[in-house]
């Protein structure tokens, strides 16, 4: 047998001509393919420059050989002549079994393994010590960009039976790398802890252990110091600009020190603001957005916002790619600058489509029909942002996004990308627990704000004690027609034993079926009819106080109302769950029809605004007013339908519901504490400012409060005739707190907790100054 042998030799791939001088060229007869297990025989002669019938030669067995290794898929490769056989023999290289991570804390694993597989570690993969090279320095390189300075990777490759190895990588992580002081150099204008305060990253302080703003971060160095040049750019500085920055570490390898050297310049005032392009013949329009007066400081966010506001003008007229960049033109002798803005409106763009994508279990047909930018119609950005607002008032997305982008082969055409990210929306509890005044306490709720994607929602609510026992079924249907018509049902049998309270000798129980529609007349605007069947039982004895009897005496066991609910709401909030900007009205109106047993009449008004601040602080206003009264034969204002003040929901500082008038006339088993009766008349408000704490969850926010808030109505001892004396309204009575706290929707319901001081506390108020709550409120 003549043997002609080819191997791979130093960096290239070279044909080893065994024999050379006497080898001569032969035809091939058969191929012969020996060594391989995974790899298909079809690859390894798709690699092969001849076939069978060909002139094998010394130069087509090189070109084999180099297009084998390259295939990455085999570590030996060899050629040899078996008579007139060509026989290619080959070593595979392994393939990656498992890949285990050891010792990984700062990331989440999915991230890591995906970081690996970017660079081509994957399991089932072909191993490559250079690709194992290559995830080991992109593991250093991202525990490095978290300021993990001391972090020690070690990998091991073990080999396995089958041609398989297993990668195990040790990662030491050490200690993350502090920063211990941020230096300015060449500030003069602003000092260096006014400079230090708008910057994300900084020293350890007393929050450090959650905000993480001491732990380097290359990526957040470089948005600071954007943020330091839009500062000075902001007042004036024109010609301001960061020389250098130098990131040193200490031996430690725990301590970073960072200096900025910067040159601060001198401030410009504005000389004139142009605009010039194609305005379309809007001149005028245009002009009368011109906010940037001549004399004043240049504010490059103000340039920038007009800027915005021309393309936003133009892009409600269709024009979605329009352009009206900014060019400051600096007389640096005056330090005068002029602006000229150069409008470019593009084409005319209609929507071809509208794609929504991200919704994994919420139905396109619910998204859809919030979406009020139309296809086929002219693109309107104010649509556009009606429609992302619409979207996000829903309250089923975490981010909602809807951008225009441009259809490929076309000039006048765009398709608007909506992008949701679904979040929870509904929440199941279970409970139980003891107490010595209620016993055993079993409870069960559920709510789904998004049953099966179809956008109703439906709640259940179920709570046993000795005292309170409530059984509550609601159902909402935000579209029973196209048009956007809702329709609500509730019904709740819900029992009150005042005895076990250790408040009065009664026990009530309520029985209610409502039914309301929801008619939207604009876009913000919606009204609200229906109708609400209640009846109210109240047991007495001898031992009940006076106000209980007379009630009954009045109307008897079972008295019964219907009412009629009318009511409307405006909402231009950007999100229903965590509002930025925008505001809420709500006016609701209950009016017992007569013929049955109790006349009587609700009235409420909420209003709701958002102040952004900035782009993380929101200024929150709330205030509510409620009325009611009676007419007709009825007397006296049911007391089931008592407005009550003080708690979480309305004056955080105070107990839930104490606030208000209260009757001293009557003591239960020795106990002197008042019975908080509610009133008639109701007043409260807050002032809140809101801010997202960090980790990516707007929903979740601390906020600082003052509250003020009071409840009207009759006194507790009846005078003749069984009626009360009323109060009378007086806003010396508001009671004030002040305190902070932190709001959450979370995976299980709406969190929210307070820690409130009272500032104006009288002689019997209940004081509570943690209070927590489970469910919506403001």
């Amino acid at each position: 047998m003549q043997l002609f042998k080819f191997t791979r030799i130093a960096s290239g791939v070279l044909a080893a001509l065994a024999l050379a001088g006497e080898a001569a060229a032969f035809t091939i007869s058969d191929i012969r393919v020996e060594g391989i297990v995974r790899t298909e025989p079809g690859t390894v002669f798709s690699h092969l420059p001849f076939r069978v019938g060909d002139d094998f030669t010394p130069e087509k067995g090189s070109r084999a050989i180099h297009s084998l290794y390259q295939s990455g898929l085999f570590r030996d490769v060899s050629l040899s002549q078996d008579g007139d056989v060509l026989v290619v023999s080959l070593i595979e290289r392994p393939a990656v079994a498992t890949i285990e991570t050891h010792g990984i804390k700062a990331f989440d694993k999915d991230a890591v393994e995906k970081s690996l597989r970017d660079v081509g570690m994957a399991e089932g993969r072909i191993f490559d010590q250079a690709t194992l090279e290559r995830a080991d320095q992109e593991l250093r390189r991202q525990y490095l960009a978290r300021g993990y300075y001391g972090v020690s990777v070690k990998t091991t490759v073990t080999p396995l039976e089958r041609n398989r190895v297993r990668i195990t990588i040790n990662v030491d992580e050490g200690r993350a790398s502090s920063i211990a002081d941020i230096r300015f150099v060449g500030n003069t204008i602003f000092d260096s802890d006014e400079l230090a305060d708008l910057m994300q990253l900084g020293t350890p302080n007393w929050m450090s252990w959650y905000t993480k703003r001491d732990l380097y971060s290359r990526e957040k160095l470089a948005a600071d110091l954007e943020t330091i040049r839009s500062h000075y750019m902001n007042q004036g500085y024109l010609d301001f600009k960061i020389d250098s920055v130098q990131v040193s570490i200490a031996p430690n390898k725990s301590d970073v020190f960072v200096t900025i050297n910067m040159t601060e310049g001198e401030k410009y005032t504005v000389k004139s603001v142009k605009l010039t392009g194609d305005m379309l013949g809007l001149d005028k329009d245009l002009e009368s957005l011109v906010t940037i007066k001549e004399g004043e400081i240049y504010n490059a966010e103000n340039v920038k916002n007009l800027s915005q506001a021309i393309t936003d003008k133009l892009s409600t007229l269709g024009y979605a790619f329009a352009a009206a960049p900014a060019n400051p033109v600096a007389d640096r002798e005056n330090r005068t600058v002029d602006i000229v803005y150069t409008i470019d409106p593009g084409r005319r763009a209609y929507v071809r489509r509208v794609n929504i994508t991200g919704n994994n279990r919420t139905r396109d047909e619910v998204i859809r029909r919030e979406v009020r930018q139309y296809e086929s119609a002219w693109f309107d950005s104010d649509k556009v942002k009606l429609s992302r607002d619409r979207i996000d008032r829903l309250g089923y997305f975490e981010t909602v996004t809807a951008e225009p982008k441009p259809v490929p082969g076309t000039r006048d055409q765009v398709d608007l990308e909506v992008n949701v990210k679904e979040r929870p929306t509904g929440s199941i509890s279970l409970g139980a627990g003891y107490s010595t005044s209620d016993g055993i306490i079993l409870s069960a709720g559920f709510a789904q704000n998004n049953v099966f994607g179809t956008g109703n929602s439906v709640s259940v609510d179920v709570n046993t004690s000795k005292s309170q026992r409530t059984y509550a079924l609601s159902v909402v249907e935000p579209y029973i027609t196209p048009e956007g018509i809702s329709r609500a049902w509730d019904i709740s049998d819900r029992k009150v034993d005042l005895d076990e309270l250790d408040v009065a000798d009664v026990t009530y129980e309520t029985r209610a079926l409502g039914v309301s529609w929801g008619i939207p007349f604009t876009e913000l605007d919606r009204v609200f009819l229906g109708g609400r069947w209640e009846m109210t039982s109240v047991d007495t004895n001898e031992n009940s106080p006076q106000r209980y009897k007379n009630y009954k005496e009045q109307f008897g066991d079972d008295p019964m109302s219907l009412a009629l609910t009318l009511g409307w709401s405006r909402d231009s909030r950007d999100n229903s769950l965590a509002p930025t900007r925008g505001v809420y009205q709500r006016l609701n109106g209950e009016f017992g029809l007569p013929g049955l047993d109790i006349q009587y009449y609700k009235l409420t008004y909420q209003y709701q605004q958002f102040v952004p601040l900035t782009r993380t602080w929101t200024l929150a206003f709330n205030g509510e007013v409620g009325y009611g009264d009676v007419y007709g034969d009825t007397s006296q204002f049911p007391f089931f339908k008592n407005f009550y003040a003080g708690g979480i929901g309305s004056v955080r500082g105070f107990n839930s519901g104490t606030l208000g008038p209260k009757d001293y006339s009557y003591t239960y088993q020795g106990d002197t504490d008042a019975d908080n009766l509610g009133g008639d008349r109701m007043l409260t408000g807050s002032i809140e400012v809101l801010a997202p704490l960090p980790g990516g969850d707007r929903t979740l926010r601390i906020f600082g409060f003052l509250d003020a808030g009071y409840v009207w109505g009759y006194e507790g001892v009846p005078m003749s005739g069984g009626r009360y004396e009323r109060q009378d309204v007086s806003l010396s009575d508001l009671r004030y707190s002040t305190g902070i706290g932190v709001a959450w929707i979370s995976p299980l319901g709406p969190l929210k907790f307070s820690i409130a001081a009272p500032l104006n506390e009288k002689e019997g108020d209940d004081v509570q100054r943690f209070q927590f709550q489970i469910g919506t409120g403001f």
